[in-house]
C-alpha cells in the first residue's frame, strides 16, 4: 500500500519548511516508554512504544551446541514476525525480505556491539553453550520499526535473567534461575534510522514520512563508536549528508541511551513495587 499522491506532496512540502505534520523537528524522536518484563514464559521481555509504533521483544535461552569457529562462546539467533495485526502492508506466512532484514539489522547491532559477553556463556568448551534466542513482534505499525525494535531487544537483554542449567542431567531447568542476568557489557547499542525526503534528513519517520522516503540508513553505536550501518532504498547519500547524520547520531545516542536505561530501570522498580 503506497501513499497517496496528494500526501506525499503535502510531506514535501511541510519538509521544505522545516515542518512535520505532529510538529516535530526533524532529528527529533516521539515519545517513548517501556514496560519490561511482559510476558511470563520469556527470560526477558519488554513492550517499547516509540509514538503509536508498539513492539514486544522477547529472550529465551537454551543450551545449545556451539558454532565450530566459536566453540567457547554463547550463540544468538533473532527473528522478527511482522504480523498482519500491526499493519495492512503484512502478510501471515513465510517471514519476509523486510522481517528477515529487520531481524539482520537488530542481529548485528547487538552483536557488533559487544553488548553481549559470549565468552561467558559457555557451558563446556566444545559441547555445550548457551543460546540466546531473541524473538520481536510488532504489534502496531505507525513508522520506524526498526528503532523500535532495537530498543525492544536491549531492553529484553537489559532485564533477562538465567535459567538453572543441571550439569549432572545436561538439561536446562525452566523456571528456576540463578541470581545473574546475562552477562553484557557497558556498550549498549543504540539503532539509529536516518530517511532522507528531497533534500531533507529526518529521524524517527511516522509511517507516512516512511513511504516516502528517498533513502534509508540505520547505524548501531554504542561506547566504542558505530558497530554497524545498513543502508536501503536505491537513492544515495552524498558525504556531506552522511557527515551531518554521524554527527547527529553522536548527539543523540548519549541522550537516548541514558533515557533507555532510565525507563528501564523504572520499570524494574514499578514491578517490585
Amino acid at each position: 500500500m503506497e501513499i497517496s499522491k496528494i500526501t506525499k506532496d503535502r510531506i514535501h512540502d511541510y519538509l521544505k519548511e522545516g515542518k512535520r505534520f505532529d510538529s516535530r523537528g526533524l532529528l527529533d524522536y516521539r515519545s517513548l516508554t517501556i514496560e519490561t518484563g511482559v510476558s511470563k514464559n520469556a527470560e526477558g521481555s519488554a513492550r517499547v512504544k516509540l509514538g503509536k509504533t508498539e513492539v514486544i521483544a522477547g529472550i529465551k535461552m537454551d543450551a545449545a551446541v556451539p558454532y565450530t569457529d566459536h566453540e567457547d562462546e554463547g550463540t544468538l539467533i533473532t527473528t522478527v514476525e511482522l504480523l498482519p495485526l500491526a499493519s495492512a502492508n503484512f502478510e501471515s506466512g513465510p517471514p519476509s525480505i523486510k522481517a528477515i532484514e529487520m531481524a539482520r539489522i537488530v542481529d548485528r547491532g547487538v552483536r557488533e556491539s559487544k553488548f553481549i559477553e559470549f565468552d561467558k556463556l559457555c557451558i563446556k568448551k566444545g559441547e555445550k553453550v548457551w543460546g540466546i534466542f531473541l524473538d520481536i513482534f510488532p504489534i502496531n505499525d505507525d513508522g520506524n520499526l526498526l528503532d523500535a525494535a532495537g530498543i525492544a531487544a536491549v531492553a529484553a537483554l537489559l532485564t533477562a535473567k538465567m535459567p538453572k542449567y543441571d550439569e549432572k542431567e545436561e538439561k536446562v531447568k525452566y523456571g528456576e534461575y540463578t541470581v545473574k542476568g546475562i552477562p553484557l557489557s557497558q556498550n549498549v547499542p543504540l539503532l539509529m534510522t536516518f530517511h532522507k525526503i528531497g533534500n531533507r534528513l529526518l529521524l524517527d519517520p511516522s509511517v507516512e514520512e516512511e513511504d516516502a522516503s528517498d533513502a534509508r540508513i540505520s547505524f548501531a553505536l554504542s561506547k566504542s563508536g558505530i558497530n554497524a550501518c545498513q543502508k536501503g532504498n536505491d537513492i544515495p547519500f552524498d558525504t556531506s549528508e552522511i557527515s551531518t547524520i554521524l554527527d547527529e547520531a553522536e548527539k543523540k545516542c548519549k541522550v537516548m541511551q541514558k533515557k533507555i536505561e532510565e525507563l528501564v530501570e523504572k520499570s524494574l522498580k514499578d514491578r517490585k513495587d
